[in-house]
């Protein structure tokens, strides 16, 4: 099951919708949430060496972000027609200090002159973890998913969930671009590999320090060392994915 406990991101998933100043901001995001049901009509993704998913009739204010995830972004940049901001996250060690080689990954989110978002975008490391197919089909499920408004929570069950046909990252690849995990422990027969990595920041609101910690953990088949489930914490957003929920059997394979 897809699983996303969305503190704040649902600029990027989108979920409720309530009352007041903060009402209006869960009402553009529950608007955004009801486009998802006509995936193709509001949105489109751009996969080069980024990630790139796109809004076509773009609701969320650049204002909403930053009362949301109660932080600031990495850097800001002025573009032709609007803004780009950047979230930095890099690879630390058990002391907190940056690793060597340095690992790092970013999102990039651009907002119009209107400052509504109307791209957000993954690095290329990123996809390593989350390939592109997935990424798009956990995406184009997210309509179809299930509001859970006190746990602030999104979930896509696994019947609703889009079915592809993709090969999963391998061990040694994950390995390749990530390096040794901070700690490898096994869970329910797999064996599990978690990182962290801290998003650089010139502020955090009081009380939201812990979102500066990004932790990824990564499920690995111990027979087949593929990557079968992604997690993680990104400056609010908790994120899961089974990505056996997506695969085809050899019985819904269609030529």
């Amino acid at each position: 099951m897809l699983k996303i406990a969305a503190s704040y991101w649902r600029i990027v998933i989108v979920l409720l919708a309530v009352g007041s100043m903060s009402g209006c901001v869960y009402w553009r995001l529950f608007q955004t949430k009801m486009q998802l049901n006509e995936f193709d009509q509001y949105f489109s993704v751009i996969v080069a060496d980024d990630f790139t998913w796109h809004f076509k009739q773009p609701l969320i204010y650049s204002e909403d972000f930053t009362f949301l995830s109660k932080l600031q972004p990495s850097s800001i940049q002025s573009v032709p027609h609007g803004e780009k901001w950047q979230l930095l996250f890099r690879k630390i060690d058990e002391q907190g200090e940056l690793t060597l080689p340095e690992v790092n990954y970013f999102f990039t989110l651009r907002f119009n002159q209107e400052q509504r978002l109307t791209d957000f975008s993954l690095s290329s490391l990123f996809l390593n973890m989350a390939p592109p197919k997935f990424l798009e089909a956990s995406l184009r499920s997210l309509g179809s998913g299930d509001i859970y408004e006190s746990k602030h929570q999104l979930k896509v069950s696994a019947d609703k969930m889009l079915k592809i046909s993709s090969q999963l990252p391998k061990q040694t690849l994950i390995n390749q671009y990530l390096g040794q995990p901070l700690e490898k422990t096994e869970e329910d027969g797999l064996e599990v590999y978690l990182y962290h990595f801290r998003l650089e920041t010139p502020h955090i609101e009081a009380g939201y320090e812990d979102r500066a910690l990004s932790v990824l953990k990564l499920w690995f088949d111990k027979n087949t060392l593929e990557l079968v489930k992604f997690g993680g914490r990104f400056a609010g957003l908790k994120l899961r994915i089974d990505y056996r929920e997506y695969q085809q059997s050899d019985s819904e394979i269609k030529v």
